[in-house]
């Protein structure tokens, strides 16, 4: 190859933009990874509204309606400056059918701690989830894949 006036310009404009499409790829599969893993999480049993639950403090949250567990998202991928950005959760003010308070709401005592003290996390473990297990993995695979070269 010869190097002429601008080829060092352009190829590292093709890396840049090769990375940054590599990083949205990861982060796109990581989102939906643990919103999958959440959404498998708060599903330890299930049991009729108003009866005791069959999950274990310390462990996810039994199934009572299934809004909590449809309520777990992902927001849009967006760029901010050198990166891009999702948050994974419950959405906002999506009720149950016995209408008490929003699925985000009771996701968040979930996670936290109820009164009682008992608290069945479901977000917190499948972060960590994807951070150890499938983001690695995600990596390997996803630049490990051909760069372009100089």
């Amino acid at each position: 190859m010869e190097l002429r006036p601008g080829i060092f310009r352009v190829l590292f404009a093709e890396i840049a933009t090769d990375g940054q499409l590599k990083s949205r790829t990861v982060l796109t599969q990581l989102a939906n990874a643990i919103e999958r893993q959440a959404k498998v999480n708060a599903s330890s049993g299930a049991h009729k509204r108003g009866t005791p639950t069959p999950a274990r403090s310390g462990s996810g949250p039994a199934v009572v309606s299934g809004t909590l567990r449809r309520s777990i998202t992902h927001s849009p991928i967006v760029s901010y400056g050198a990166g891009w950005e999702t948050k994974v959760g419950t959405g906002a003010g999506i009720m149950p059918p016995y209408g008490r308070s929003p699925a985000s709401v009771y996701g968040l005592a979930l996670e936290t701690g109820l009164r009682n003290g008992a608290v069945y996390p479901f977000l917190g473990p499948a972060y960590r989830f994807g951070i150890t297990i499938v983001a690695p993995q995600l990596y390997m695979s996803v630049y490990r894949a051909r760069w372009p070269r100089i």
